[in-house]
């Protein structure tokens, strides 16, 4: 495995990005970084708090810059945020310095998972439609990424396993 790389989960919000970069990092002993859990403690303020205070602007600068800085890190797990993938600087550095993974999952699983929890200040506002209009635009993006993970009928341990036979490849 190489000793450099970083291997960074993205995908849309709800996707396991940080339940299965916990996972991977109890076993492969890697240090795991959550950027919004990250910038969630800086700011001593939930997504959704910084996105109606602050503004989504106002967010998107901070996660590019903590992402930026984060993934100076060697060694070590990283989940994005569903929306990170977007930023061009993250995207570029992403992909050609570091290994990554994109949880998908199809719309329907999608949307009972985003819809079973309130705290997505993008996808709170949307109807169902609208919802499915961002995942195929984001999708888009995603499938940039160097591995593509289906997660629709594997269990978390099963995710795991797929990501890290891809990684110890690199």
């Amino acid at each position: 495995m190489n000793s450099k790389k970083n291997l960074v989960l993205l995908g849309m919000m709800a996707s396991g990005k940080s339940t299965i970069g916990a996972l991977l990092s109890k076993k492969l002993g890697l240090k795991f970084f959550d950027i919004d859990k990250i910038i969630e403690k800086e700011m001593q303020m939930t997504i959704a708090q910084i996105f109606d205070k602050k503004s989504e602007v106002f967010f998107r600068n901070l996660e590019e810059n903590t992402i930026l800085k984060t993934l100076q890190n060697n060694n070590s797990i990283i989940s994005l945020g569903g929306g990170a993938f977007f930023n061009d600087k993250v995207r570029k550095e992403v992909i050609m310095n570091h290994v990554s993974f994109w949880l998908d999952c199809s719309d329907k699983t999608l949307l009972k998972r985003i819809r079973n929890n309130t705290k997505r200040p993008i996808a709170n506002k949307l109807t169902d439609k609208e919802l499915i209009e961002l995942i195929k635009k984001r999708k888009k993006i995603y499938v940039k990424a160097k591995f593509k993970i289906n997660c629709d009928k594997l269990s978390k341990q099963q995710i795991a396993a797929n990501i890290m036979k891809s990684y110890e490849t690199i």
